[in-house]
């Protein structure tokens, strides 16, 4: 949900460059300041440049700042371990930590005014999902090799063409359920509190959804990265 005024947008122009509003044609240039792919950009810079402010030099005593990215790291991988194992955990954190960690920003930075949230945009949630769905069939050849196959036929050979059926309707699927579980949730929150900073303004009658904002932001990303762990988990565990 775009704002009326973005805060890229100033900036975008004030360095030349195209401003993604209204009907400012097709070329390569112009889908690349597409408000989504800028805050997306603006997201990812974020997350470079605070962790560096924030920590610093590690120290054996840690100061607020390597206490908090401490606590939510090692908060991070017990919740990935507790679905992996610890062994498949330290292979699958650096991937499914970035996961977290971006969305968990993405759906956050549009409750500022004056920004907007990336997965608000289907673009970006159904690339995100394309990335699970291959990586976790990626990792059922790894495991499996060619016997993959036997994740999607069942037990019984005599249904098996029948549950081959509905396992590949099911997995396709998953692009769809996966992706637009997210946009959809914080689409409707920025789209709710647009409606109410025009009503309201932009004052305490707001307050109470920021507050509901917050909450569906960090659950739809931990609801995310769950469901992305569970498929390759599944991709990666014996066929019952």
């Amino acid at each position: 949900m775009e704002h009326p005024i973005l805060f890229i947008s100033v900036i975008l122009d004030w360095i030349g460059l195209p401003v993604p509003h209204g009907p400012i044609g097709a070329t390569f240039l112009e889908k690349l300041c597409e408000p989504y792919m800028t805050y997306s950009w603006l997201v990812m810079a974020f997350l470079f440049v605070v962790p560096k402010l924030t920590l610093g030099n590690l120290e054996l005593v840690p100061g607020t700042g390597q206490n908090f990215w401490e606590a939510l790291i090692s908060g991070l991988f017990e919740f990935i371990a507790e679905q992996l194992g610890r062994e498949k955990a330290k292979v699958f954190f650096p991937i499914f930590a970035t996961f977290f960690l971006y969305t968990v920003i993405a759906n956050m930075i549009g409750l500022l005014p004056g920004f907007m949230s990336p997965t608000s945009s289907l673009n970006v949630t159904m690339a995100m999902t394309i990335m699970v769905w291959l990586m976790h069939h990626f990792l059922g050849f790894r495991y499996h090799g060619w016997k993959y196959y036997k994740h999607f036929t069942g037990p019984i050979p005599l249904i098996a063409p029948f549950m081959m059926v509905l396992e590949l309707i099911s997995n396709v699927a998953r692009l769809l359920s996966l992706s637009m579980r997210l946009f959809g949730n914080i689409l409707a929150k920025e789209t709710l509190l647009a409606v109410l900073f025009m009503l309201a303004g932009a004052f305490f009658a707001p307050l109470p959804i920021l507050a509901l904002g917050v909450l569906v932001s960090l659950i739809q990303a931990v609801v995310f990265v769950l469901l992305a762990i569970i498929y390759c988990a599944g991709a990666m565990e014996p066929a019952h």
